[in-house]
């Protein structure tokens, strides 16, 4: 060894040392250690090639601008827009969708004491930001169909109540959503729109949430993970379970709080879903994330066809992020120990 230098036992310590640094750090942060957290933000996201910048558009926001994003992920490898504000023209967006008139429904699972907690707060700002200048249909699934509470809606908007059992346990109540969905979807509910978004009852509107997030199918990158790498990323690894994602498998975590689509694409969505967790069920098996890993094993074979950025549904516990600029549905404060009992 010369002079001045580290001998090998020494460099063995030094990388021990840094390895176990490195584990205490993600332990933290896996924990949601606040400060901790905010490391993330250095993850970088990666760059949309230019060669797919120039010819992104759709029938419903027109010429996208993914260049006007540079410091966040603009596009996926397979070429579907992820939306940020500022890469599209609202006023273009309205306008093309204006001229299809269509109508676009809403679903919510308003079940047990979320029905009194969110609901009405949910479809009041729905009612100020939710496609407004569209035709709308509300459809609120409840097993308290008469506590409903009512909203004033504009015109050319509608609500319909629907009726469903209240399960034994709330992990049921979020499952159970996929196979009335696709049913629904199946029946009357398939007639009625031509596009529909599924959104959970806890959260509420803050900011205009318009055609921009219209496609045949959308997916809504995960505000607790949009950051983290892949091998992070909490994909159902039981191999046992029919969401199963292995290693190398998924693209981005999705939030089951928001997806939405065409009626066709939303009911391979929904059918798929029921269907995998049906046959967890028959093997004894229960996703770790419920059907948000089966929702999430779905978009990995099928890809959306267009990406939200978690403006478009942020959690306030996360703090501000300088790349969120004007969020559109904010997470409600999460009071299990009320809405759970």
């Amino acid at each position: 060894m010369s002079q001045g230098g580290l001998d090998s036992r020494t460099w063995k310590r030094i990388f021990w040392l840094l390895i176990l640094f490195a584990l205490g750090v993600l332990g933290l942060f896996l924990c949601g250690f606040p400060v901790v957290r905010h490391i993330e933000i250095f993850i970088p996201m990666g760059i949309c090639p230019s060669a797919k910048m120039h010819l992104m558009s759709d029938n419903f926001t027109g010429l996208l601008y993914p260049w006007a994003r540079t410091e966040v992920l603009t596009c996926t490898s397979w070429g579907a827009p992820i939306i940020w504000d500022g890469t599209f023209d609202p006023d273009v967006a309205q306008q093309k969708t204006g001229q299809q008139n269509l109508t676009i429904g809403l679903t919510v699972f308003a079940v047990g004491r979320y029905l009194e907690k969110y609901l009405a707060h949910f479809l009041e700002t729905a009612e100020q930001h939710f496609m407004v200048g569209h035709h709308v249909v509300y459809y609120v699934f409840t097993d308290l169909p008469a506590a409903v509470p009512h909203v004033v809606l504009g015109q050319g908007r509608s609500l319909r109540v629907e009726h469903v059992a209240r399960e034994r346990r709330w992990q049921d109540v979020s499952m159970e959503r996929m196979r009335t969905l696709s049913e629904a979807l199946s029946g009357w509910l398939g007639r009625e729109v031509q596009f529909l978004f599924c959104m959970d009852v806890d959260q509420h509107f803050s900011g205009a949430f318009g055609p921009e997030a219209l496609a045949d199918s959308v997916a809504q990158l995960h505000a607790w993970h949009y950051h983290w790498p892949r091998w992070l990323l909490p994909f159902e690894r039981s191999a046992r379970s029919a969401a199963v994602l292995g290693p190398g498998e998924g693209d981005f975590y999705y939030h089951a709080a928001v997806f939405g689509g065409s009626v066709a694409a939303l009911r391979r969505l929904t059918a798929h879903c029921a269907q995998a967790i049906q046959q967890d069920r028959e093997r004894g098996v229960e996703a770790k994330w419920h059907d948000e890993s089966h929702l999430n094993k779905f978009f990995w074979l099928h890809k959306p066809a267009k990406v939200l950025s978690p403006e478009f549904c942020w959690s306030p516990e996360i703090g501000a992020r300088t790349e969120i600029h004007h969020p559109r549905l904010l997470w409600a404060p999460k009071e299990y120990n009320v809405v759970r009992t």
